[in-house]
């Protein structure tokens, strides 16, 4: 089945590298104007230029630290200038960020929060009366399988992302009636950028390669994702054929997570 997204508008932040850029790549390719969001101008232009490679729609780019409340808005604005609709808002941006819990202070809890909740509200209130008008909107909140199995140490990121999986159902079950749907993503070992870090944190002496190849064991599938294959299920559930799925939160993670 090949996915389209003909006449769509996607805005996606964290679009630079790893799973946003691979998610800008696909919907742009399958059709769609996208416009990227991402802090750092050179990575933008870099990612753009990848992007346009095989995009058959327009790539936009917009400098944006979406923690910052007037960043947002200013993207926002900027976006509707130049593409004139959103109808699909992929929350993407964040990192992963652990700590016992004893040592996170609340400055560490806010800039969390701000990431990684309160972008996703901010983005998607913005974009949410203009899909209520025409009556068509994909929302999508990329979060992680610890948001359903937080384990001990996993804070502040598995409780903002418990919040990111709450968020998204209340969303579903306010945009239903309007022809809104909302779904979360949730990320398992993928292959992206962070890789490198971890590697070069632990890595003992391994390739890179055979360090992806020991990372992904563990998994029931036996390997590490690919990004690739992470943003084939997001193209979905922003396309026309995912019509009737709404409210949920799908582990894309090689059956890692306990729960479904």
């Amino acid at each position: 089945m090949e996915i389209r997204l003909d006449g769509r508008t996607a805005v996606i932040t964290g679009g630079s590298k790893g799973l946003g850029l691979a998610m800008a790549t696909r919907f742009a390719a399958s059709g769609a104007d996208v416009a990227i969001l991402a802090r750092r101008p050179d990575a933008l232009a870099q990612a753009r230029a990848a992007i346009a490679a095989t995009a058959r729609g327009r790539v936009e780019t917009v400098p944006c630290d979406v923690a910052k409340a007037d960043d947002v808005q200013r993207a926002f604005d900027a976006v509707m200038a130049r593409l004139g609709r959103i109808d699909i808002v992929v929350n993407n941006a964040g990192t992963a960020r652990t700590a016992p819990f004893e040592s996170v202070t609340d400055a560490i809890w806010q800039e969390d929060l701000d990431l990684k909740l309160f972008a996703a509200i901010r983005l998607t209130r913005l974009a949410w009366p203009q899909m209520k008008a025409r009556r068509w909107g994909r929302v999508i909140n990329v979060l992680n399988i610890g948001a359903k199995t937080p384990r001990a140490g996993s804070a502040p990121t598995t409780i903002s992302r418990a919040a990111g999986m709450a968020l998204t159902k209340v969303l579903a079950g306010e945009g239903a009636p309007h022809g809104i749907l909302v779904n979360a993503l949730l990320v398992g070992l993928i292959v992206t950028e962070q890789v490198r870090t971890w590697h070069n944190q632990r890595g003992g002496g391994r390739t890179l390669e055979a360090f992806i190849a020991d990372t992904g064991k563990p998994v029931p599938l036996g390997r590490m994702g690919t990004a690739e294959e992470f943003a084939n299920v997001a193209c979905f559930l922003a396309s026309d054929a995912a019509g009737y799925v709404t409210g949920t939160a799908i582990n894309v993670d090689g059956g890692s997570s306990p729960v479904v």
